[in-house]
């Protein structure tokens, strides 16, 4: 190879786009019970930390594109998991909040997170952590 820095195997961003790839599917089993794509799953995890929240809030906390938030709250809204309402002290802004069906399906979703841990038995809790740790850092250099 004349460019051996291009080789697929040297590549890190390579890495995290199979990681990517495989972590979402891995969500596929158990989120297709909850009805949830891995996008509304992580908005749902962002409003059971902090409901009734601005849109600007949700995006800055999910890191969810804009145009892609837009159909998510869209389709979320039509499961009647949530409402996008008018904020009262400031009618230009809107909120989310979430709907009593979106309110229970956390305890149904209680679970997950330990039945994918699950799925990574070779990595130790302190990799886990190291590896939160690494990727934050990757994405605050890269943001």
């Amino acid at each position: 190879m004349k460019y051996p820095q291009l080789k697929l195997d040297n590549q890190i961003c390579h890495r995290l786009y199979m990681a990517s790839n495989s972590v979402v599917r891995a969500y596929r089993d158990a989120l297709n019970e909850l009805e949830l794509t891995y996008p509304q799953y992580v908005v749902m995890m962002a409003l059971w930390e902090e409901d009734e929240i601005s849109i600007a809030q949700l995006l800055e906390k999910t890191a969810i594109d804009g145009g892609a938030m837009t159909q998510i709250l869209k389709k979320m809204t039509d499961k009647s998991l949530l409402a996008v309402v008018k904020d009262e002290t400031d009618k230009r802004k809107r909120v989310v909040k979430l709907h009593k069906q979106g309110i229970q399906l956390q305890q149904q979703a209680a679970n997950i997170p330990e039945q994918i841990r699950c799925r990574f038995p070779s990595i130790t809790q302190q990799e886990a952590t190291q590896l939160i740790t690494l990727l934050d850092k990757l994405n605050t250099d890269l943001s």
